[in-house]
């Protein structure tokens, strides 16, 4: 069904023509949400460390989170101390935000928290409100001097010094906000954001940065970069073996292969698979935060299965020695790009205006 409904929202077909009233509302009740916190700025939080906020505005997936990640490295690297603030999703967190740092139970934080915090090693916050997100996290680690928001670009209660907004190759869709179309917002909010980064294949990583310029009236347009996911290592879930991907390859030669996919896109996984010459003999996707068991994996007659690192979070308890994860690298076309962020950052950056 999702999958169906994104295949129409990227047309102008009979369906966003029959949601196009409903879109009018979303349309007032945005406006509306807009100038409350434009007459009212007392509304709005302000931290007392500089505020990245990294989102998007089409519904679903687009590759937020290798994003969140591989920036919260490059920071670090570049002598910030990031704390990372999520919403949680799907997870019921409570009066009390969660804290924690590494390690943490997918099933208590959120998947994509937990993915972020055990691969950057930064403290991460979970909660709605992202002020009692916040104050709870500089709490907990006094030291963060940064705070990368996963998500969070609607959250109009919330000050911000930079936005980033990532995008994949289905750029806009048919550029209706929802129901009619795929989007949160309108299209000119993409006039109003610091940096556009759009999430392609590998292949098309060096080509022309790809953003769809609204009819506006603003004379300094974001700085734009493509991204791609980079297959580094298959690790083995069960036995914590690591391997290159030519080491993989010769292990699995002859061998049957499947790759099974929780994420918002998993064709997207499964075709950056298939470009590096992995035969896939079953696929398997399945919804966005899907809750992993035993039974998961039970059609699935291949030798060897590939997953995210993502869902591997997940798959821990399962002990299937079938699976192995695919550890995969953000790689930027602009080579600058998370320098320009770190200097961005450091500059007197006034908040993002609402739009």
């Amino acid at each position: 069904m999702s999958q169906w409904l994104h295949r129409q929202w990227l047309t102008r077909g009979w369906l966003s023509v029959l949601m196009r009233p409903f879109s009018w509302v979303v349309l007032i009740i945005l406006a509306m949400r807009k100038k409350s916190y434009l007459y009212f700025p007392s509304r709005i939080y302000q931290a007392r460390v500089p505020v990245l906020v990294i989102g998007n505005i089409y519904v679903g997936g687009t590759g937020k989170t290798p994003v969140v990640i591989a920036l919260v490295k490059a920071l670090t690297q570049k002598g910030w101390h990031p704390g990372v603030i999520s919403r949680g999703y799907g997870v019921e967190i409570g009066v009390t935000p969660r804290i924690g740092q590494g390690v943490l139970a997918p099933d208590h934080f959120g998947d994509e928290p937990a993915l972020i915090a055990s691969q950057t090693g930064a403290p991460i916050a979970v909660h709605p409100n992202r002020k009692k997100a916040i104050e709870a996290l500089l709490a907990y680690a006094p030291e963060t001097d940064l705070i990368v928001s996963d998500d969070g670009l609607q959250h109009l209660a919330l000050a911000r010094n930079l936005e980033i907004i990532v995008q994949d190759q289905r750029l806009v869709g048919n550029g209706c906000v929802m129901p009619a179309g795929p989007l949160r917002e309108t299209i000119d909010r993409l006039e109003y954001v610091h940096a556009i980064v759009t999430n392609v294949a590998q292949r098309d990583l060096l080509g022309q940065s790809d953003f769809t310029r609204p009819s506006g009236g603003v004379t300094t347009l974001p700085k734009t970069t493509n991204m791609a996911l980079q297959i580094g290592l298959f690790r083995n879930l069960k036995h914590h073996q690591t391997l290159t991907v030519t080491q993989f390859q010769d292990l699995i030669f002859g061998q049957s292969l499947a790759a099974a996919a929780g994420i918002g896109a998993p064709e997207r996984f499964f075709e950056s698979l298939r470009s590096k010459g992995f035969v896939l003999n079953e696929t398997l996707a399945l919804p966005d935060h899907h809750s992993f068991t035993a039974n998961t994996f039970f059609s699935l007659q291949s030798r060897h299965i590939l997953i995210t690192a993502k869902d591997a979070i997940k798959c821990e308890h399962l002990q299937d020695e079938r699976l192995w994860v695919v550890e995969v690298d953000a790689v930027f076309s602009d080579p600058e790009f998370t320098d320009w962020l770190s200097q961005a950052l450091r500059t007197d950056c006034t908040d993002a205006p609402l739009h």
